[in-house]
């Protein structure tokens, strides 16, 4: 059990996965195509007249054509690098008309036969080509026969490896890291050297040793187009070419060395050219996997809360948290307002005192991100007029807004540790190191995970790097702190624990801060104000009493857990369902809509009431029904019934009340509403 499982036996293997054995149809011809390839090495190593090597190897015409190779693939490598690496950060990273021709360009080198390759560059920059004269004429250049243009030569065919590597890590390179970076107060050149250079370097080297290892071999389109001039051109492909003719022990010896060389590079290499080095970039462990335990423990954080009705502290910027290890909760650099007018997909102004926080909900597409990344300058979908503390940053790029995002992915940055990420945003804004380290260590201790300062995001949970997240983001001490679902990684219970932990700290934040949720309990107990959004406008704007007890947007009722009708108000307080059926409502404090006005009828869960008979008495609306499904949710059952009468319908009642009436699904009921607990709300 749990052991390797032999070739032709399915079983499970450690992970649980089925494995099976390589069909003989594959592995037959996959075993000729090794051979195939195998059988030429073993014959250089077969034919080598070892005794001779080192006589072969350190003759004078052979020692001339590796040193002048060396020259060769060192000059073609810098000249690749040069124009490569531009060429590839704007195939990855621009778009413009005509991209997959520029690509076909890079790679046609690739598959171009040497010797065209050397009649290309011949008729493009020899003495009579399109470009030859002119170079000659102007810097007295000539390339043809000469060193020059064997480093040409050798460029023009491995050049490609360099660019296909660093296209393929550029694309694979999350954008929300150097995003991030920024919103942290890094500027351009800090998050190229810090986070985009450190997350390239190992495709950039990858391609750079393929790019050398290919010029150190180049052999068709230097004979064709530099010629074969000794200590000019010939290299020692050219040299092995020669020997052949003359002394094939001699070429069978220097076929090893280039043989050698080439394994050298490509066994150092591992298998980094086909993206593996930005793998790490990319990968999120999940919440539960298998990674190191979370020693530090929620025991200085205090119990979580029981649930939405919780009220969040009184804000008090600047005050402590007591209670807790580590220091009193930093407020903002400075107290700061918001004042934002968006545009474009986003539509609406927005507003909030210092100390605010802004719960955002809505359905998927709703702008909800995209009002973050509008804030944050980061998103040509829409623009934002942005006044912090008075002060306008829009026209400011992103790292001089002094806002810090935390993106729904968190962004940690994998070639740091969790230390190094928090302390991150203080070193961009001119702490020194050792104060930054200082204060990123207590953050981190107050979020639970200062005992894993020393690990890389790799060794964490989702749940221990959504925590690093947040802390690298309170200690950048922001004016505007933007949370894209920060506790979404999260289990229901290290949730519960690190939204009481924000929740402290946020009691104390002098700016202004921005959750995104699609959880009601974060939106009610983090949030003074909850922001509903639909298609790019604010529906609703109002703190999260009101909006719980007159909910404007359908998705939103639901997401709190009740009933939401859309219809059109009717005489007598009735309503007109959009679905088909009729509502009947009991007058409430608030002025009803007029007849004929769009309205939402909301009703809770537990108003709804499910008999086996028709229900005698006081409820003005009963409908016949079907049980579909049957959940449960804490304590209770959630019933959903389907009727033909109105839409669907939720009721929530005791797993007791479901016994008595012998709920399953499929099972007849009816339903019953009382007038007086239907709420209507003007669209």
């Amino acid at each position: 059990m749990g052991g390797p499982v032999r070739s032709g036996r399915p079983g499970a293997g450690a992970g649980g996965a089925v494995r099976r054995g390589v069909p003989a149809g594959l592995l037959v011809p996959a075993l000729v195509g090794v051979a195939f390839l195998l059988l030429p090495l073993v014959g250089v190593l077969a034919r080598t007249d070892w005794p001779s090597l080192l006589h072969h190897l350190t003759t004078p015409q052979v020692t001339q054509a590796l040193r002048l190779s060396l020259v060769v693939s060192g000059w073609a490598l810098l000249l690749s690098l040069l124009i490569g690496v531009p060429l590839a950060w704007l195939l990855a990273r621009v778009p413009f008309p005509g991209k997959a021709l520029v690509r076909s360009l890079v790679l046609l080198p690739m598959v171009l036969p040497p010797t065209v390759g050397g009649v290309a560059l011949l008729l493009a920059f020899g003495r009579r080509g399109v470009l030859g004269p002119w170079l000659e004429s102007t810097f007295g250049l000539t390339l043809p026969f000469h060193t020059a243009g064997a480093v040409v030569a050798a460029a023009f065919v491995a050049m490609p490896f360099l660019v296909i590597s660093l296209e393929g890590a550029l694309a694979g390179l999350r954008p929300s890291l150097e995003e991030t970076a920024a919103s942290l107060g890094a500027g351009p050149l800090r998050v190229f050297a810090t986070v985009t250079l450190p997350l390239l370097a190992p495709a950039l080297a990858a391609g750079a040793a393929l790019t050398w290892a290919r010029a150190l071999g180049e052999f068709g389109a230097t004979i064709t187009f530099a010629g074969n001039l000794p200590g000019a051109t010939q290299t020692l492909p050219l040299q092995v070419y020669l020997l052949l003719q003359d002394s094939p022990e001699a070429a069978t010896s220097v076929s090893l060395l280039l043989l050698v060389i080439a394994m050298a590079v490509l066994v150092a290499l591992r298998g980094r050219w086909t993206g593996g080095a930005v793998r790490e970039a990319r990968a999120t462990p999940p919440e539960g996997a298998a990674a190191p335990a979370d020693p530090a423990g929620f025991a200085d954080l205090g119990a979580p809360e029981e649930g939405p009705a919780l009220e969040k502290p009184p804000i008090r910027p600047g005050a402590g948290t007591g209670g807790g290890a580590g220091p009193a909760p930093a407020p903002a650099a400075e107290e700061s307002d918001l004042r934002a007018e968006l545009t474009g997909y986003t539509r609406f102004p927005l507003t909030a005192p210092a100390g605010t926080t802004i719960a955002v909900v809505g359905p998927n597409g709703a702008g909800k991100t995209t009002l973050l990344r509008a804030l944050l300058g980061l998103t040509p979908r829409a623009h934002a007029e942005v006044l912090l503390g008075g002060r306008d940053v829009t026209r400011l790029p992103t790292h001089r807004r002094e806002v810090a995002w935390v993106p729904q992915d968190g962004a940690l940055f994998p070639h740091l540790s969790a230390l190094a990420n928090t302390a991150y945003g203080l070193r961009a804004r001119g702490v020194s190191r050792a104060e930054a380290r200082r204060q990123a260590r207590e953050w981190l201790t107050r979020l639970g995970v200062g005992e894993l300062a020393g690990r890389r995001p790799a060794q964490l949970s989702g749940g221990q790097a959504q925590r690093v997240a947040l802390a690298r983001a309170l200690a950048a001490r922001p004016r505007l702190l933007l949370l894209d679902e920060p506790l979404a990684a999260l289990d229901q219970t290290t949730r519960a624990r690190v939204r009481h932990t924000l929740r402290r700290h946020l009691a104390g934040f002098g700016g202004v801060c921005l959750i995104v949720t699609h959880d009601p309990v974060e939106a009610v107990s983090l949030a003074d104000r909850v922001l509903v959004l639909e298609g790019g406008e604010a529906v609703q704007d109002a703190p999260p009493a009101e909006v719980t007890r007159h909910p404007r947007s359908p998705w939103v009722a639901r997401m709190l857990g009740g009933n939401a009708w859309e219809g059109t108000a009717g005489p007598d307080g009735t309503v007109e369902l959009a679905g088909g059926g009729l509502l009947t409502t009991a007058p409430g404090e608030a002025t009803p809509p007029g007849p004929g006005a769009p309205v939402l009828a909301v009703i809770a869960p537990e108003a709804v009431s499910l008999h086996l008979a028709r229900p005698e008495g006081s409820p003005r609306n009963v409908w016949a029904g079907t049980v579909r499904e049957l959940t449960a949710v804490g304590s209770r059952l959630r019933v959903l019934v389907t009727s033909p009468e109105v839409p669907a319908l939720v009721a929530e009642i005791t797993p007791a009340a479901a016994a008595d009436l012998g709920l399953t699904d499929g099972t007849r009921v009816w339903t019953a509403v009382k007038a007086m607990e239907v709420t209507v709300v003007g669209l």
